[in-house]
C-alpha cells in the first residue's frame, strides 16, 4: 500500500472531530447542539489517542520466537492507549447521559433549550 499511513488518516480525521466539536461547544446556544459537539470532542480525541498507539505492521504485545526481544519497542503495538479509550469510551457515555438528563430537567422548568433561558444560574 502506498501513501500515508492510517494512522495519519485516524490522526486527521480526529484533530477534524475536535475542532468541529469545540465549535459547537462555543457557538451553539441549543443546549442538545452543545451536548453533541461535547460528544464530538471527546470521539476526536478516542481517535487521535488510538492513532498515537499505533504501529504500522504491529503485532499483539506477546513476546515470543516470532519477535525478538530487541525487536519489540518497534514492532509490538502498545496496549495502553487502546485500554484508556475503552475507558474514556465509557466515561463519556455516562458523561452524556448526566447532561442529558440535565436538558430535560432544563427543559421541564423553561420550556426551553437555549442556553440565554438559563440565565439566574450565572454567577
Amino acid at each position: 500500500m502506498t501513501g500515508l499511513p492510517v494512522s495519519t488518516y485516524v490522526l486527521s480525521t480526529g484533530l477534524a472531530l475536535i475542532l468541529i466539536g469545540l465549535w459547537g461547544l462555543l457557538m451553539q446556544k441549543n443546549i442538545i447542539r452543545m451536548i453533541i459537539g461535547f460528544s464530538l470532542v471527546d470521539t476526536g480525541i478516542h481517535m487521535v489517542m488510538i492513532a498515537i498507539g499505533y504501529v504500522t505492521g504491529g503485532t499483539a504485545p506477546i513476546i515470543d520466537s516470532a519477535v525478538p526481544i530487541k525487536d519489540a519497542a518497534t514492532r509490538v503495538v502498545d496496549p495502553v492507549p487502546s485500554a484508556l479509550v475503552l475507558t474514556a469510551i465509557v466515561i463519556g457515555l455516562g458523561v452524556t447521559a448526566v447532561m442529558l438528563s440535565y436538558a430535560v430537567n432544563i427543559y421541564r422548568e423553561k420550556k426551553s433549550l437555549s442556553i440565554d433561558d438559563c440565565s439566574e444560574s450565572k454567577w
